[in-house]
């Protein structure tokens, strides 16, 4: 019997083997879903409020609420509450607000333009920031400039968002006066109407002027997120450098006489790439952690905002629903970040 070449038997074998790994990571991720859902749901019966009170006046009777613990089903067992709250999840229905009295699935749609925008707009600043730093940190190695450089670097990263963003507000936004610092839009002008994506819908609504007050108000808010994340870019991309320039083809190139400039843009920097955008999709789920208080300090109307709110309600079907927003978008970004090493790493392809 002819035995076929290793290499076209792991051809042939790779694509059942990347469906069997397809379908391991998406039962991980249910099953991380449930975990975390019902962790949430456990932890915030734990809580020592009553968020049937909430929708009632503070002079309300024991039995007034108990009647409307009764309507929300909270007197039932646990186990009953929770089943009945997946059952909702499977429909779209995430319950009602008991602040707001307004659909939960309504609030989220409304608030998640906002995070998303926020957090897309302070990914780029930090692949920017990220990626000038790399390259500086690399033209500058074996110079005393490169370790001031890396410090300023370790003060970035040392830094949490929220500092930055309230030394952003006190010197450009009340001290220099530059810049607004509340909101998503200045309050005398209309919301475009769209998806809720301001800078999207603007253009494509040709408001230039909403566009340009959208862009101002989004500027201080996504730098002090993307400040926060540049640092770790900036190093995965020095080393990535570094191993690259030792490479055979490096030298091989060198000695066809190219000059270290068109190596470094065409050959080194192409290569060494990768790992850096890898973790610059990885962090998304960090932005998103720090965009809640972020929100909050600007007072941009996303989903973290959303969420204090509910918190400082004790309004539990928000606070279900955003948790398990903020755990679906987590992984979803950690897919995003797997697919995206799988495709720019062949090595994990063939594993």
């Amino acid at each position: 019997m002819v035995r076929k070449p290793l290499t076209s038997r792991v051809r042939s074998a790779s694509p059942r083997s990347m469906l069997r790994n397809l379908a391991r990571r998406a039962a991980v991720a249910l099953a991380t879903l449930l975990v975390v859902s019902a962790l949430i749901f456990a932890m915030l019966r734990l809580l020592p409020a009553y968020p049937a009170a909430t929708s009632l006046p503070a002079n309300a009777t024991r039995h007034e609420i108990a009647a409307v613990r009764h309507a929300m089903g909270l007197d039932h067992p646990w186990p009953v509450q929770y089943a009945a709250w997946l059952g909702g999840l499977v429909h779209g229905d995430f319950g009602q607000s008991l602040h707001r009295h307004r659909p939960v699935a309504r609030l989220l749609r409304n608030a998640l333009p906002a995070t998303i925008e926020l957090t897309g707009s302070a990914m780029v600043i930090a692949l920017v920031l990220g990626v000038g730093g790399g390259l500086l940190l690399f033209a500058l190695r074996g110079r005393r400039a490169e370790t001031a450089l890396d410090m300023v670097a370790t003060l970035g990263m040392s830094l949490p968002a929220f500092v930055w963003g309230l030394l952003f507000i006190v010197v450009f936004g009340v001290t220099l006066n530059l810049l607004p610092f509340a909101g998503r839009l200045a309050p005398d002008l209309p919301q475009p109407p769209g998806a809720g994506f301001l800078l999207l819908d603007s253009l494509r609504a040709g408001r230039l002027d909403i566009f340009w007050s959208a862009l101002r108000h989004l500027v201080m808010p996504a730098f002090a997120l993307g400040i926060a994340f540049a640092p770790p870019i900036a190093r995965m991309l020095h080393t990535s450098l570094l191993r690259t320039w030792e490479q055979d083809y490096i030298r091989q190139a060198r000695l066809r006489g190219l000059s270290e400039t068109r190596l470094l843009f065409a050959h080194a920097l192409r290569n060494a790439a990768a790992p850096s955008l890898i973790v610059a999709v990885r962090h998304l789920g960090f932005l998103l952690g720090g965009s809640l208080v972020v929100e909050v300090i600007f007072g941009d109307p996303g989903i973290g905002s959303l969420m204090v709110g509910a918190l400082r309600h004790a309004d539990l079907p928000v606070i279900e629903a955003v948790g398990l927003t903020y755990c679906v978008m987590v992984l979803v970004i950690k897919a995003l970040a797997d697919g995206l090493a799988l495709l720019l790493d062949p090595r994990l392809r063939r594993s």
